[in-house]
């Protein structure tokens, strides 16, 4: 009886090791083979990284504590403060050219773009979502599937010095084309919300180099100031895309 005991708990042993060892197995090859973080594309983004890791340390630190008064919307009785939607009316690059943001900015950023006989409104053509890495197609008729935006969105802005600003200044900002507005899916920008990048990056990690150098360089062009767990999130991704 005592043979036949030990000789189950002796293959009992080996199937639990066995299982063990199958569980294990990816975890282990987690650790051996991490799932990078961001992977930089060209010699160029990691330049960028570089260059702005070297700007990160001049950007003002300090908490984002709420800021009285931000109100985006342009209906009667509201502040409007960073002034009508996708105004053409503005000091940002593309501004007063004839047509407004949104159409500047789907016009540059889509592929196969039909404009019909409209010099501006785009009414067809082809995303990829840098941020997810999806390709959609995007039809006037269902706008609101893509949308624009603010890579360093406007409530954060707000909280982090454009408060402060003159409302010039916050209509370039909120139209700037050149480095803060993005074409994307309705449900990245829903996701990412007024989020910093310690709490949302793009799941598209060969996008995270280009994410990051961009949140830099918003930052430094207008003097915000980011919070802590923002900037370390950001020298993490950098420097990685710096190597």
């Amino acid at each position: 009886m005592r043979r036949k005991t030990k000789a189950a708990l002796v293959v009992l042993a080996c199937v639990l090791f066995v299982l063990a060892g199958f569980l294990a197995g990816p975890a282990v090859g987690r650790l051996l083979h991490p799932q990078p973080t961001a992977t930089p594309s060209t010699p160029e983004e990691r330049a960028g990284a570089a260059r702005a890791l070297g700007l990160l340390d001049s950007v003002t630190v300090r908490p984002r504590t709420h800021v009285a008064g931000y109100d985006r919307s342009c209906s009667p009785g509201h502040a409007c403060v960073f002034g009508p939607a996708w105004s053409d009316d503005t000091s940002a690059p593309g501004g007063h050219n004839g047509c407004d943001t949104r159409n500047d900015v789907l016009s540059a950023q889509l592929r196969d773009v039909d404009k019909g006989t409209s010099r501006c409104v785009v009414r067809a053509g082809t995303l990829v979502d840098p941020y997810s890495g999806t390709t959609v197609t995007f039809r006037k008729a269902q706008a609101s599937e893509v949308q624009i935006d603010h890579v360093v969105p406007l409530a954060y802005a707000w909280a982090m010095g454009a408060s402060a600003w003159p409302l010039d200044k916050r209509m370039a900002f909120a139209n700037d084309e050149a480095v803060n507005l993005l074409a994307v899916t309705k449900a990245t920008n829903q996701a990412k919300g007024d989020q910093g990048p310690a709490t949302w990056t793009p799941s598209n990690i060969s996008y995270r180099c280009d994410y990051a150098i961009r949140w830099v360089d918003v930052l430094t062009t207008y003097g915000l100031a980011v919070t802590s767990s923002d900037r370390t999130a950001l020298r993490d991704t950098l420097t990685v895309c710096a190597r």
